[in-house]
């Protein structure tokens, strides 16, 4: 059993409470062990909240679970004209997030990059256009599916970014089969047919390779900006080359080279280089452009029962998480915002 707290106070009393109450009354009918978890609430479900349940007499609660907000709040209309983040007049900056091959950390570099930049208090989203292996709602640790708000669908927002994937759409993890067209609409919709809202940085977590989805992005957002995503391995390295040479030959700008995996700390303190060296280095100087950050070998030391628990995310106090904050302030440095 899971349960996802909104929370409109960042009381840990209140927290504690909610957790110690649901227990017991969990307790009473048999219920052991289950997963709870607090979040802070978000502009568009704070706003349901006051427009919805208030009117329905419970302006008083402090937290609503996920479930009861879709099922008590009424929907909330636009003000005003949304301006479409392909237009010429937006202001959001486009990264794509790129790699030769499969398994080399991408979808991990992408989900870190964007916490980064929302700890650094940037409006943030996050596209997986990785339409059949997707994996970032897993990989940050989302359970909710997006509301629906008119026609347009609501993100659903983790760690201060707002995320659409195909994840959220299919049924126990299905997979997905589908033609080369097929998946180059779903793309569409997931840009003129989500309630985005105001962004200063989009990031796209591609698949891997350079076919249909990578070519479809790259035509339909001519602006985008790309990070290529490696090992240290040689193999690895030239796979991720052709990658960056696509984004070349489609006069998309590379910002950088991110080698992931770059070394493996052992209990001594001391790097071993267990994938070898020099690997994103040689990328960078190939495709005329930078290395942006080395990210060492390791998983966070995050704990199932942590009210923000992710299986991917690193903590900002973490040595991996002030990495990828370095990498933000590069990122925000370089395009100027």
């Amino acid at each position: 059993v899971s349960f996802t707290f909104l929370l409109t106070s960042d009381d840990g009393a209140d927290k504690e409470r909610y957790r110690r109450d649901l227990i017991e009354a969990l307790l009473r009918i048999s219920v052991e062990s289950p997963h709870i978890r607090f979040r802070a609430i978000t502009d568009y479900e704070r706003t349901r909240l006051e427009q919805g349940i208030n009117n329905e007499g419970h302006e008083d609660n402090k937290a609503l679970t996920g479930q009861q907000a879709h099922a008590t709040a009424k929907p909330v209309g636009r003000e005003a004209p949304v301006t479409s983040l392909l237009s010429s007049d937006s202001q959001t900056e486009f990264i794509a997030i790129a790699s030769g091959k499969g398994g080399v950390g991408k979808s991990t570099v992408t989900v870190n990059l964007a916490t980064a930049l929302a700890r650094r208090g940037q409006r943030v989203g996050i596209i997986d256009a990785d339409i059949y292996g997707f994996s970032i709602p897993d990989m940050m640790g989302i359970d909710e599916r997006p509301d629906i708000n008119g026609e347009k669908i609501i993100p659903v927002e983790r760690f201060g970014v707002k995320v659409i994937s195909m994840g959220f759409f299919v049924q126990d993890n299905a997979p997905i089969i589908w033609r080369g067209p097929m998946l180059g609409k779903m793309l569409q919709n997931f840009f003129a047919e989500v309630e985005w809202g105001e962004l200063d940085y989009l990031l796209l977590d591609l698949p891997p390779g350079t076919g249909d989805v990578a070519l479809d992005l790259h035509q339909m957002i001519p602006r985008s900006k790309e990070i290529i995503v490696t090992t240290p391995h040689a193999t690895a390295a030239f796979v991720a080359a052709r990658a960056g040479a696509m984004a070349q030959r489609t006069d998309h700008q590379i910002l950088g080279v991110i080698e992931n995996m770059s070394y493996y700390v052992n209990r001594l303190g001391e790097k071993e280089y267990v994938f070898g060296r020099g690997g994103g280095a040689k990328l960078a100087d190939e495709l005329h452009s930078e290395l942006l950050a080395q990210i060492p070998l390791g998983a966070p030391d995050n704990l199932l029962g942590q009210p923000d628990y992710s299986p991917s995310v690193y903590g900002e106090g973490t040595d991996t998480g002030k990495l990828y904050l370095e990498l933000a302030d590069r990122i925000i440095l370089s395009i100027g915002k």
